[in-house]
């Protein structure tokens, strides 16, 4: 058998239907019933029936993102029963590795999740905060660029989301982020695309949400992950409590270096790279950042059989 890992996506992918595919599965169900009494909600009528507007609400959208990348985990365990060497998840897709390593339970992080988004969208007002992804520059040059539009308009603005080699997403106040669009177009960059996002995620505006997430994560349970988990703020493998809790903490107001974490799986002799969830965006960003690795998705029963047989 072929060593893999499993990559789990955070905003973005979510869509109204999205687990539709699965039909009656009993992991898929199981977990929707699971997610749905620890939110006291029915998260599998939001997601099969919207409306969309409800389901892009960031304090929906998380709780939802996650559920749906552990139902189809959970799917690929019952159809499989083979774990990966190693996870990750983007941003919040981080939550849904820990969920899949056994780290946390799911009736933990959906409530954990939820409270961390209503503090990222309570730290600063709507409308004042921005974000844009950045095409066609590397990683120096778009820091480079965000500190001088930060230094002329005199406002927030960083590099928050190192997705590949040549996409950026910048993050801060809506000003300084169109003053860094500004810069960096100048600077050569191909396109600067405003983001349909509430908050300026990842970025130190963030750090009154990141204290309010702090106590909230002190009160969780953590266990010993199963599986190696990378994270995205320090591109490492912690299995304490404190440790996961504190890179949790300092991802809620730091950069997400997916660029790095995807090396930091092929370095552990990884040859695959499965996303699990709704979407290929991750899929299509570890394929830029390295083209040796073979990529599949799941997120139906289809493409479940596609990527068992990627593994031979």
């Amino acid at each position: 058998m072929t060593a893999f890992a499993f990559v789990f996506p955070g905003q973005g992918s979510q869509a109204v239907g999205m687990l539709g595919a699965w039909g009656d599965h009993a992991a898929v169900r199981d977990t929707l019933a699971e997610a749905s009494d620890a939110l006291g909600e029915d998260i599998g009528k939001l997601i099969a029936e919207g409306p969309k507007e409800a389901l892009d609400l960031t304090t929906n959208t998380q709780p939802v993102m996650l559920t749906a990348g552990v139902a189809c985990w959970r799917a690929w365990l019952a159809e499989t029963g083979l774990k990966p060497a190693a996870v990750a998840g983007h941003s919040l897709g981080e939550y849904t590795a820990l969920v899949a390593a056994g780290a946390l339970t799911l009736k933990d992080a959906l409530p954990l999740v939820r409270f961390r988004a209503q503090a990222m969208q309570e730290a600063v007002p709507v409308g004042t905060g921005g974000m844009a992804a950045i095409l066609g520059l590397d990683a120096e040059a778009v820091k480079a660029g965000c500190a001088e539009a930060a230094t002329a308009a005199g406002e927030a603005v960083e590099a928050v989301n190192f997705n590949d080699p040549k996409q950026i997403v910048i993050a801060g106040t809506k000003a300084g982020v169109e003053k860094a669009c500004e810069v960096l177009k100048a600077a050569g960059a191909k396109r600067a695309l405003p983001l349909p996002v509430s908050a300026p995620f990842h970025s130190s505006l963030m750090k009154p949400a990141a204290e309010r997430l702090k106590e909230k994560l002190a009160a969780t349970p953590f266990a010993l992950p199963q599986i190696p988990v990378v994270n995205n703020i320090d591109v490492a493998v912690v299995n304490e409590a404190e440790a996961l809790r504190d890179a949790l903490y300092r991802q809620a107001f730091g950069p997400v270096r997916w660029v790095e974490t995807i090396q930091a799986l092929k370095a552990r002799g990884l040859t695959r790279v499965i996303e699990c969830g709704p979407g290929k965006v991750l899929a299509g960003m570890v394929k830029r950042i390295d083209g040796e690795l073979v990529t599949a998705t799941i997120f139906d029963p289809a493409s479940l059989a596609e990527a068992k047989a990627l593994l031979g």
